[in-house]
């Protein structure tokens, strides 16, 4: 008989709902077999900002939503015999994997092997001049702004290694996020790693799964267009998928949501530059031959999935420091409020051009044309109220604070009827990625408990 194994995906990136992962694991219970709980939790500036936090405090450094995620779901999948998988570890898996420990002794399971997974960072291990040779599409690397982060995507072979080893829980830095869910079926159903067929087929689930519930009604949602019920508790994925790589995108029973051969195309295509040929450190995805067909209520059957060999570079993304974001904001209501938050705005560009020529502005009317900008069309009535915002981008702080200022001196200097100033000052990451050889970096597996 073909084993299934069933695979949840409980966050989708670190800003979440804490507890998705209940309705799986309650699904997850329900059944036997190798079963999982993944977590992805980590974008590209989430990574950058752990590592601005492990500077100040050495034990910290993971993913933000680790406390928030973890201890609801630790007990109940441990109790359930469900392993979890998740990138929580950020710049610091080693202090996420020792947090987790004191949760699960705290939970009832001291016994709970929880291994690491490292080899991503590469911030002390790469010189600059290295990294810039590397940089693909720019050369931001051979510019200024300190080197923040350099962190590889690596690959589910360590996940794997760590589920041999016996592992509950495995936390990694920065992995690709289909790996979470290709580590686990190449342990489960014992894949060869050039089997590029079954390798394309566990990495197409990964994908499904990895930004949670978009494949089940999130982000697809358009109400009278593409209607989702239940969407204030809409359930996470569940992928059912058999050593022949046959699969099934699902979701658990009786939570709201969707899935469909329309959320699951969604998905697919999301993020995917070149359908033929999303490369992956496992393996090159080719979804070009994909069918779907419905296997019951919120039940996708997926198929057709093609792989080629894997890339023989990785890729790396590096953050610089960028200077100083500056954004301030004032509302202007009643009539003419448009007129008058242009002329607000234009007032602050002139005194600007005159006190800091350097500096650029972007200027935007919200509501108006802050996401269309010049190409949005005028309105045909002029709108109750609106938002200015005012932001600019420089390594000079005093230019930055300048901008700020002028923006809150239009409560008095500025046109009638402006209220509600807010203003912000935010540290800006660039970043740039690089292509790595593949023998410079290598996964390191340990366990919470030995020396890592």
């Amino acid at each position: 008989m073909d084993t299934l194994v069933r695979i949840g995906c409980a966050a989708g990136f670190a800003g979440d709902r804490a507890d998705a992962s209940l309705p799986i694991i309650a699904e997850l219970a329900r059944h036997g077999g190798p079963r999982f709980l993944m977590f992805e939790t980590l974008a590209e500036r989430t990574l950058a900002l752990c590592q601005l936090e492990k500077r100040h405090d050495s034990t910290r450094g993971y993913s933000p939503a680790l406390a928030r995620m973890l201890p609801v779901a630790l007990g109940p999948a441990l109790s359930a015999g469900i392993r979890i998988v998740g990138n929580f570890g950020g710049a610091n898996p080693a202090g996420a994997a020792r947090r987790i420990a004191e949760w699960a002794q705290a939970a009832g399971f001291p016994a709970a092997r929880i291994a690491v997974v490292e080899g991503d960072d590469l911030t002390a291990s790469i010189a600059r001049e290295e990294l810039a040779a590397r940089e693909t599409g720019g050369a931001l690397l051979a510019g200024p702004g300190e080197i923040v982060a350099a962190n590889v995507y690596l690959g589910a072979e360590g996940i794997a290694r760590a589920l041999d080893a016996g592992a509950d829980i495995v936390v990694t830095g920065r992995v690709a996020d289909p790996s979470l869910a290709l580590g686990p079926l190449v342990h489960a159903h014992g894949w060869a790693w050039n089997d590029w067929a079954r390798l394309a087929d566990g990495t197409l689930a990964g994908h499904l799964l990895e930004c949670g519930a978009q494949v089940t009604g999130g982000y697809f949602a358009d109400p009278d267009v593409k209607d989702v019920p239940g969407f204030d508790e809409v359930g996470y994925p569940i992928v059912e998928i058999a050593a022949s790589g046959a699969m099934v995108v699902t979701k658990p029973a009786g939570t709201g949501g969707l899935v469909d051969r329309r959320t699951v195309t969604e998905q697919i295509l999301y993020e995917v530059h070149d359908p033929a040929a999303y490369v992956t450190p496992d393996v090159v995805l080719d979804v070009t031959g994909v069918g779907l067909a419905a296997d019951g209520p919120d039940r996708v059957r997926v198929a057709g999935a093609a792989g080629k060999p894997r890339p023989a570079t990785l890729k790396a993304t590096v953050f610089l420091e960028s200077g100083l974001l500056g954004e301030a904001e004032i509302s202007y209501a009643g009539p003419n409020a448009r007129a008058r938050a242009r002329l607000a705005g234009e007032t602050v560009a002139e005194r600007l051009r005159k006190r800091a020529p350097e500096l650029a502005l972007r200027i935007d009317l919200i509501g108006v044309d802050s996401v269309f900008g010049n190409l949005a069309a005028a309105a045909e009535a002029d709108p109750p109220e609106v938002r200015l915002r005012v932001a600019a981008q420089d390594r000079d702080r005093a230019r930055v604070e300048l901008m700020l200022n002028e923006v809150e001196a239009l409560y008095c200097a500025g046109p009638a009827g402006g209220a509600g100033v807010r203003r912000h000052l935010t540290p800006r990451l660039a970043s740039a990625s690089c292509l790595i050889e593949r023998e410079r970096v290598a996964p390191r597996v340990w366990f919470v408990g030995d020396a890592p």
